[in-house]
């Protein structure tokens, strides 16, 4: 096991080589400049200083050698949009915790919920529970997270006077009691949720009424077993695998940051900030959260492979030993 985590930690470096090979040269192919963006006024000769001071004058392939030689020493450079041009990593530190702390709660809300709502209408298929979990369902990954958004603004914001709409007051997590006592931080959190908590409860329903038609449930109940027993040891840990397959590369999406919900309520958090370095041409920003972001992607396929054999110790990971 420890061989294959290695090799797979050797292989996510070489991903994210081809990663920053990849953003980089597309990045600098577009015409244009950090500091030709929008109407700062500068004057030919100081756009060619500004250029020279941050290596933007040198050929491409120079430059992307200098910057990984940097990125290989946690240096990522400073940010070319932000006043005083501070580091890069100084500006990921201020801002992804905001992102952390609705993710981590979204994660929670969503799978938590999403997890009982699927069981429940699984065990309870063709009644009235499972039509309504699969309306939630189908709610929840039709409808686009800014309409929800708008919905839950007008309601709770403006209707009821809950929470001051497009205003981030919310606490650190560890001040003031639970976080999401607040409507600043509920209605985004529930916001936010509802696509991955319709999504946990389809594929989980889905995957509990595979295990419950199994031949093996089916034995348990003739040999008298509790059906609480044969739904905690049998069904859900038979489910567990495909539900894993599926759920876990949600979490990546759910701790980098979504666009749409920190813009609709004013959070200034991880995602937000990554799609404006793209509007100003923040090349350095750029290429430390798309690295931040291939990272997680490859230690969640990591985490879930393990956890494949964790679940089931039927399934052995190729180079991990017994095949």
């Amino acid at each position: 096991m420890t061989g294959y985590i290695i090799r797979r930690f050797i292989s996510l470096f070489f991903v994210m080589l081809a990663v920053s090979a990849i953003i980089f040269i597309l990045m600098n192919a577009a015409p244009g400049g950090p500091f030709s963006y929008g109407d700062r006024g500068y004057s030919e000769a100081a756009l060619n200083n500004l250029r020279r001071k941050y290596g933007l004058d040198k050929p491409v392939l120079e430059r992307y050698w200098n910057y990984l030689s940097s990125a290989l020493q946690l240096d990522f450079g400073n940010s070319f949009a932000v006043a005083g041009n501070p580091p890069v990593i100084e500006l990921i530190a201020r801002t992804w915790p905001v992102t952390l702390q609705v993710g981590l709660y979204t994660i929670i809300l969503s799978f938590g919920l999403g997890f009982l709502l699927g069981i429940t209408a699984a065990y309870h298929r063709n009644s009235w529970i499972d039509s309504l979990a699969t309306f939630v369902a189908t709610l929840g990954i039709t409808v686009p997270n800014f309409i929800i958004a708008t919905w839950l603004l007008l309601i709770f914001g403006f209707q009821v006077g809950w929470g001051e709409p497009g205003k981030w007051i919310i606490p650190p997590l560890w001040n003031n009691g639970p976080p999401l006592l607040s409507a600043d931080f509920f209605l985004p959190v529930m916001t936010y949720a509802l696509a991955p908590l319709a999504l946990v409860a389809r594929y989980t329903r889905s995957s509990v009424v595979e295990a419950l038609n199994a031949d093996y449930v089916r034995t348990a109940r003739a040999k008298g077993l509790r059906e609480r027993w044969i739904m905690f040891r049998h069904v859900l840990r038979n489910a567990l695998i495909p539900m894993i397959t599926i759920l876990l590369p949600q979490v990546p999406n759910l701790l980098t940051g979504s666009l749409f919900i920190e813009v609709a309520f004013g959070i200034p958090g991880l995602g937000k900030f990554f799609v404006t370095s793209f509007f100003q041409r923040d090349y350095p920003m750029i290429m430390a959260v798309t690295l931040l972001v291939a990272f997680f992607w490859g230690l969640t396929y990591l985490i879930t492979d393990i956890l494949y054999t964790l679940i089931d110790p039927r399934v052995r990971l190729v180079g991990a030993g017994g095949g």
